[in-house]
């Protein structure tokens, strides 16, 4: 079958055109795709010639792979800033006729803007045969008509339609040749030509061999031609030299003798000139006759209708290809923002792409002073096709002279300036060309602006190619670009920001770890010093009292604890590195009322207590022990003296970085980078998994310790308490066991005996009193009541709805969980009775002074009656 189709080469071509779906064919181009190294190559040539023009660079010829359809493996990843890879130029945009794919190899693959619907409607006709000549000169003048409008009706495509329309017009007329210009331009800013889409079009010739010729420009109203568009007659010359109108140089260039000319106006439904059709010397006789006047003007009545839909169509499709080629380019600028070089490097190299110029140069304006530059990036097209351009990620700085007249104009004002002839504007200072061997003509320059449009910079564009004007088309690319780069370089200065303010932190956190770290000497002096045993300090005891211990008491206490739970043998712990973070953990809390070391260790204490009394630790397991003993010590870590509460109230920085748990958070992290620090790492010698699960529980045990935290769970917890449900081989379960140890670990001060019990609770007040004292004074709101140092005397009444609302919940549940624990349950509820003894007296005591003050309001009415 093959062999078959190899030989019949026609059979396939109608095949495909008629069977092959879209999906096929997007296959064969990704298959044939042109391999990164050469298209990138393409793309610089591309970018120097200024023709914009896509070749063959699609196709699986020579460039376009490997015999056996591979490949070449040569090619090396590029980062895309290299070259100007956008195989497409704003020019296009203008003259139309765009169908091809506009290929982006940023990423190493082809990207196909173009929208399949041209090539589908090609498919479509081709399948249609067409008349032949000598089929057509048998109809009459009606079928004629007809068929040719037939012809032209469906399709859709610029260059495809225009080259129908010639050859059919030379049918008509008998002629030998005929060209096609279209109007090109604003009306009402006075700037139309005509441009040859077609040019020496014959009945044998094709679209493809039409492409390969270039395109001529006729000024409006100048020539034969541009006469016919200005006045919109029909012009019929029997002999073209002896017309004045006649422009003998055209036939100069071309080699071909003119004679006798028919020129014809194609215009639109509302009789506005579209184009000019042209038939050359007639093959039978001198001129053109009426007849063929009449049928050309009745033809070419139906082409204007077909070429203004083609050219509404073409728009359509051009502006969604507008649109592409923008979120392409916004893709490619916001791929990569890391230096501001880049960026720019990107967006000059893009841009000069696309807009066909000489020179690009992107102006940074000063912060400080408005008008001047603080840096200045220049891009010329041959920088493209040097042996760097491949390694280059960066544009030229500050390599050329700068037209501060333009630029500084553009940087103040904010307009923009578009000169088509640069010596002959005032502003344009002519010694920039001095001893540079560069010429300035053409000059396209804007403003760019950051997303609160202040101006940032100014982007410059010199000498379009082939000495053409930059045209509201370029402008209107340009601000677009403008857009993207005012957004690509705010974003980098943010990104570089952010990099230095991370820097900043990250020397911050070296020298704040190496202060908050305690000294070596200190953890040399605490390891040599002897240990007492637990039963020395009563560690085991829920009673225990801290206030006759020292702080070097208290630290010796600690290690005592690390020692018989064996955990500095189970993890390897270097017992001066272990000195050392309890003496960092200690230098690490604030000289605080109420939150500070003594109580950090006091909760420790009772953890200790709860897992040897109840031998949980051999539920819990070694490590799981270790990181609830590390809890324990850094839960409050770097307290203020302020609650959460507070914190969200004067907005403090810590609310902003913490939305929720603030503080707890915050003690957390702190806990990590004591643990971090040179000389405290504890967990050093435990194994990856060992030490990623110590810290996770490290996180949650710190975390519950929010109360808000403890009420959002502690429901779940007494259900699988009552229900008699627990298992603690469940990690679940666990977890629920362990977030409710740290609660009655850190409020376990409720347990201790009365004496231990008030003067602790006088200590909170405090606290919580200088909260209050600072909400009066520096936010000016009024705390509420256990913050309020004026409501003092209803402490022995909040302290039971303390115990009543958290406390003895918890505790009930522990005492039904384990026998062991029934003594902290009875410690809650003798202080909860003499709590309720005071409240009952400070009650007591304000009942006569309310009697006294109603005796006295009551003494007062009886005045004002009897003076009454």
């Amino acid at each position: 079958m093959e062999a078959w189709l190899d030989e019949h080469q026609d059979f396939l071509h109608d095949y495909f055109l008629r069977k092959a779906s879209r999906h096929m064919v997007d296959a064969w181009l990704i298959s044939h795709a042109v391999p990164q190294s050469l298209a990138v190559g393409a793309g610089a040539y591309c970018g120097a010639g200024g023709s914009g023009v896509e070749g063959e660079a699609g196709g699986g010829g020579p460039g376009g792979g490997t015999a056996n359809g591979q490949q070449h493996q040569g090619s090396r990843a590029s980062s895309g800033a290299a070259t100007p890879v956008r195989k497409i130029s704003a020019h296009e945009f203008e003259r139309g006729g765009l169908t091809k794919p506009i290929i982006t190899t940023i990423d190493g693959t082809p990207t196909f803007l173009s929208p399949a619907a041209a090539a589908e409607n090609v498919a479509i006709l081709a399948k249609v045969r067409r008349k032949s000549r000598t089929e057509l000169k048998g109809l009459d003048e009606r079928q004629l008509i007809f068929e040719l409008v037939k012809d032209i009706c469906n399709d859709l495509d610029v260059r495809s339609l225009c080259h129908k329309i010639l050859q059919n017009v030379s049918i008509l007329t008998n002629a030998d040749r005929c060209s096609l210009f279209l109007v090109q331009g604003d009306k009402e800013s006075d700037n139309r030509c005509l441009v040859s889409t077609l040019f020496d079009v014959n009945p044998d010739s094709t679209v493809e061999e039409m492409e390969e010729k270039d395109e001529i420009r006729i000024p409006w109203g100048s020539g034969i031609v541009g006469y016919t568009a200005k006045c919109g007659t029909m012009v019929n010359i029997p002999d073209a030299y002896q017309d004045e109108r006649f422009n003998r140089e055209i036939d100069g260039m071309t080699g071909y003798k003119t004679r006798s000319m028919l020129c014809m106006p194609i215009k639109d439904s509302s009789g506005e000139v579209i184009g000019v059709a042209q038939v050359i010397n007639k093959h039978e006789g001198q001129a053109f006759t009426v007849n063929d006047e009449k049928v050309f003007e009745s033809y070419l009545q139906f082409c204007g209708i077909g070429l203004k839909n083609a050219q509404l169509y073409e728009r359509s499709q051009l502006e969604v290809k507008r649109n592409q080629v923008l979120l392409d380019l916004a893709r490619i600028i916001f791929e990569e923002q890391s230096t501001i070089e880049q960026i720019v490097y990107r967006i000059m190299t893009h841009t000069q792409s696309l807009l066909q110029c000489e020179r690009v140069q992107v102006l940074l304006v000063h912060e400080a002073s408005q008008g001047t530059f603080s840096r200045v990036f220049d891009l010329e097209v041959k920088d493209l096709q040097g042996d760097d351009a491949e390694n280059r990620t960066s544009p030229f700085e500050s390599r050329f002279p700068i037209n501060i007249g333009i630029t500084g104009h553009v940087a103040m004002t904010g307009e923009t300036v578009c000169i088509v002839d640069a010596y002959q504007d005032s502003k344009f200072d002519r010694s920039v060309d001095e001893h540079t061997g560069f010429c300035h003509k053409s000059i396209l320059c804007m403003p760019i602006r950051n997303t609160a449009a202040k101006i940032v910079g100014v982007v410059q564009l010199i000498n379009k190619f082939d000495n053409l004007p930059f045209t509201t088309n370029d402008e209107n690319f340009l601000e677009a670009f403008a857009i993207f780069c005012g957004m690509g370089i705010h974003n980098t200065h943010m990104y570089e920001k952010a990099i230095t303010a991370m820097a900043k932190q990250k020397v911050t956190l070296e020298v704040l770890s190496y202060h908050a770290a305690a000294p070596k000497e200190e953890a040399l002096k605490l390891m040599k010093t002897k240990i007492p045993s637990a039963q020395a300090f009563k560690l085991y005891d829920f009673k225990f009292d801290d206030f006759s211990l020292d702080d070097d008491g208290s630290l010796k206490a600690c290690l005592r604890m690390f020692l018989d739970l064996d955990l500095i043998g189970r993890f390897h712990i270097e017992y001066d590195v272990l000195c050392r973070w309890l003496l960092s953990v200690k230098k690490n809390y604030r000289n605080v009322t109420y939150h500070n070391w003594r109580h950090a260790f006091n909760v420790a204490q009772m953890m200790f207590a709860i897992i040897t009394t109840t031998q949980w630790w051999k539920v819990l397991g070694e490590l799981e022990c270790l990181a609830l003993l590390v809890a324990c010590l850094c839960h409050d870590l770097d307290h203020r003296g302020t609650n959460n509460s507070f914190q969200i109230k004067a907005s403090s920085p810590l609310a902003q970085l913490y939305t929720t748990s603030t503080m707890e958070h915050h003690h957390f992290d702190q806990s990590v980078m004591i643990l971090n620090s040179y000389g405290n790492q504890i967990l050093s010698n435990c194994t990856p998994d060992e030490y990623s699960r110590v810290i996770g529980v490290l996180e949650d045990a710190i975390l519950a310790t929010d109360l808000a935290v403890y009420f959002r769970k502690r429901g779940g917890f007494f259900n699988v308490v009552r229900g008699k449900q627990y298992d603690l081989s469940k990690e679940e379960t666990r977890e629920q066991l362990r977030g409710m140890m740290m609660t009655i670990c850190d409020v376990a001060a409720i347990t201790k005996p009365w004496p231990t019990q008030k003067k602790v609770a006088e200590l909170v007040a405090g606290e919580f009193f200088e909260q209050g004292d600072i909400e009066k004074e520096e936010l000016n709101i009024t705390p509420m009541d256990m913050m309020n140092r004026e409501k003092k005397e209803e402490l022995p009444k909040m302290q039971v709805l303390f115990i009543d609302s958290i406390c003895m919940p918890v505790y009930e549940a522990f005492a039904d969980l384990s026998p062991e624990l029934v003594p902290l349950l009875d410690g809650v509820q003798e202080n909860r009775r003499q709590w309720q003894t005071l409240a009952d007296e400070a009650e007591r005591k304000q009942r006569p002074s309310n009697n006294n003050n109603n005796s006295k309001k009551n003494n007062n009415n009886s005045h004002d009656k009897s003076t009454g």
